[in-house]
């Protein structure tokens, strides 16, 4: 039996939740990468809530060009402020099942940036 990407991104990803789990104190980031855009969320794994999310759809909306690695970059760097303004500065990053690069490596780098720690 051969295995989808998505299936094999589903493996990946529920190994990492397995280990991987966020708290109110140190919230997981949590990374989904569509065709066009990147959504984060900061999410409590104890409460099962989502603390706060931003995507770059809303940014690349009549704005000039810019690419999706770039518009990541963003989001990460909004993110962080956001996380900044609730008084948060560590959290712990779930790349969600995709690999290190790119788009994923740019939200990272941004929100390292913005000031957060992981």
């Amino acid at each position: 039996m051969k295995l989808s990407k998505q299936q094999k991104r589903d493996r990946r990803h529920n190994r990492t939740r397995a280990k991987v789990s966020g708290t109110g104190s140190c919230p997981r980031l949590s990374v989904f990468r569509s065709n066009k855009y990147v959504f984060l969320q900061l999410v409590d794994d104890e409460e099962r809530k989502t603390i706060l999310s931003v995507d770059d759809f809303k940014d690349s909306k009549g704005k000039k060009k810019t690419t999706k690695t770039e518009s990541a970059y963003k989001a990460g760097e909004n993110l962080a402020k956001m996380a900044k303004e609730k008084k948060i500065s560590k959290i712990i990053f779930d790349k969600g099942g995709y690999s290190f690069h790119g788009r994923v490596k740019s939200v990272a780098e941004g929100a390292r940036a913005g000031g957060l720690k992981f």
